[in-house]
């Protein structure tokens, strides 16, 4: 009987589960999503009816296959956010600014300053999580003036290995503390 209020209250048809017999059970799982399916058949002087399907997804594993890194050797994160996150075999590296870690100041107002922090700070994160920039796949940059384009550029070449990243980069109207760039990536881990 629950059954069948539950069945209305969601817009579901009756099912009489008495006539139906399962014919070819599948079920399949892998981390934290599974799927289930059957073929249904009511009896044997009835037609088949369409495949059932099912996909749960449970949330409390994926909380623990998201890893939060941190360290000490990169600024620390300027709000409710982590400076990376490992899940999936994927690292996804937040924003990074030229700020020196000791003193959360830029290293200078000057973009090339600043580009090279940035890097020596990502560098230090993706260390932290077993990675390096040769295992970064995507980054994307911002930058207060795409006129700085040819000057980070310059700077970006030294640290990437070939083949180099997938990339994206746009000027903003604003960055975090007045910073002149900022990056962020993602990495492939093994």
């Amino acid at each position: 009987m629950a059954w069948s209020a539950a069945a209305r209250s969601f817009q579901m048809p009756a099912i009489d589960v008495g006539a139906l017999r399962i014919r070819l059970p599948l079920a399949a799982g892998v981390g934290f999503a599974s799927f289930s399916g059957v073929y249904l058949r009511r009896s044997a002087s009835a037609s088949r009816s369409t495949p059932f399907a099912s996909l749960g997804i449970s949330t409390d594993s994926i909380a623990s296959i998201k890893e939060a890194i941190q360290t000490e050797k990169a600024p620390a994160a300027l709000g409710p956010y982590s400076q990376a996150i490992k899940a999936n075999n994927m690292l996804f590296v937040s924003g990074v600014l030229g700020l020196i870690p000791e003193t959360g100041k830029f290293v200078s107002d000057s973009v090339e300053d600043q580009t090279e922090q940035v890097l020596k700070n990502m560098g230090e994160i993706l260390k932290a999580s077993g990675a390096s920039y040769s295992s970064v796949v995507k980054t994307t940059i911002m930058l207060a003036d795409l006129k700085d384009f040819k000057k980070v550029n310059e700077i970006y070449a030294k640290y990437f290995p070939s083949p180099a990243p997938a990339r994206s980069t746009y000027q903003v109207a604003a960055l975090p503390m007045d910073a002149r760039i900022e990056i962020e990536c993602i990495a492939a881990l093994q």
